[in-house]
């Protein structure tokens, strides 16, 4: 599951930005396989991070601070080597938060129990007859 859009993207760092980095053959658009490469990859850094930290991934509920970084992360990825200081700083920003994620340093937010979707069960108890009460047996 990604965890930024293309949507996000264009409004963080605008459209003209996404077509520098992902133009298409006629450059006159943003080629939709480069942005969600760079997306999966995003996602799938992020997972590895927040698995270590004992959440199920991918998460279900995303977090605010994860589209963000996520955002980050897949910019700094189209760039690929020509990556300015500030997206560099900001993705070295959005793996340190991850690390802090891994290390429980910093949680989301969120219960692990509630992070994928499809893993939500209950626990249902049952009790028998009293056995004691007050008088004794």
């Amino acid at each position: 599951m990604p965890y930024c859009t293309k949507d996000d993207l264009v409004e963080r760092f605008g459209e003209n930005e996404l077509l520098d980095l992902a133009a298409d053959d006629t450059g006159l658009d943003v080629d939709a396989n480069k942005v969600d490469g760079a997306i999966a990859d995003a996602s799938g850094e992020i997972d590895g991070y927040v698995s270590a930290a004992g959440y199920t991934v991918p998460l279900s509920k995303v977090p605010r601070i994860i589209t963000a970084y996520a955002c980050d992360i897949a910019r700094y990825r189209l760039y690929d080597d020509r990556a300015t200081e500030q997206v560099t700083k900001r993705y070295n920003d959005a793996v340190k938060f991850l690390r802090s994620v891994a290390k429980g340093e910093v949680r989301l937010g969120i219960d692990s129990s509630e992070s994928a979707a499809g893993s939500a069960g209950s626990v249902m108890m049952e009790t028998g007859r009293r056995v004691f009460n007050g008088g004794g047996f």
